[in-house]
């Protein structure tokens, strides 16, 4: 285990993870909104909009986005 500074709120904890605890809840939380966002929507106007109907920032929604995870979603997006 190393002393790190999480990489979401920049605080400072122990662990082997890039995150603290506390924001590995809130990117799960995210994640799991984003991908029924996209279970649910057919197309993605814009990033704007996306930001704005999920209220998750354009920093994360970016960080999401470039996980394989969300390539389909990616597809359905027109302008980032």
């Amino acid at each position: 285990m190393e002393f790190k500074k999480c990489e979401r709120c920049g605080c400072f904890f122990v662990s082997t993870d890039n995150i603290c605890g506390n924001c590995l809840a809130k990117e799960q939380t995210e994640i799991k909104k984003l991908k029924d966002y996209f279970s649910e929507s057919e197309e993605i106007p814009s990033i704007a909009l996306l930001v704005h109907d999920t209220g998750i920032s354009e920093k994360n929604l970016t960080k999401y986005l470039q996980n394989n995870n969300f390539i389909e979603g990616q597809n359905k997006i027109f302008e980032l």
